[in-house]
C-alpha cells in the first residue's frame, strides 16, 4: 500500500471498468502519499473523456509500476472514505487533499 513514506514520484496504472463492462486503463505519473490519492489522481486523469461520467460503480485497480504492486478499491468505499468525518488530523488532511484533487468543495 502507498504510505506517507512513499512520497516519491511513481508510475501507476489506474484501471476502471465502465457500466458496460469495458475496462479502461490510464498510466499516470503521480506523487501520492496514499492509495486513495492515487485513485483520485487516476480518476482526475480519466475525467477528460466522455465515457468517464459512467464510472460510478465497480472497482478501481491501481498498479504501482515501480514496485509492481496492485490494489483494488471499490468506488463506493472510496467515496465513503472521502465523506467520512472525524479521524486523526493526518487522516483529515489526506481526505482534504483527495477532495482537492477531485475538485470537490470542502463542506
Amino acid at each position: 500500500m502507498l504510505t506517507s513514506r512513499s512520497m516519491e514520484v511513481k508510475s501507476c496504472k489506474v484501471t476502471i471498468p465502465d457500466l458496460e463492462g469495458v475496462t479502461h486503463t490510464v498510466t499516470v505519473i503521480v506523487t501520492a502519499a496514499t492509495l486513495y490519492e492515487a485513485v483520485a489522481l487516476g480518476l482526475a486523469a480519466l475525467r477528460s473523456h466522455d465515457w468517464a461520467a459512467e464510472l460510478v460503480q465497480g472497482q478501481i485497480i491501481v498498479t504501482v509500476e515501480s514496485v509492481s504492486v496492485e490494489h483494488a478499491v471499490r468506488i463506493n468505499k472510496f467515496y465513503q472514505w472521502i465523506e467520512r468525518h472525524g479521524g486523526s488530523p493526518a487522516e483529515k488532511t489526506r481526505r482534504r487533499r483527495v477532495k482537492a484533487i477531485l475538485g470537490l468543495a470542502e463542506q
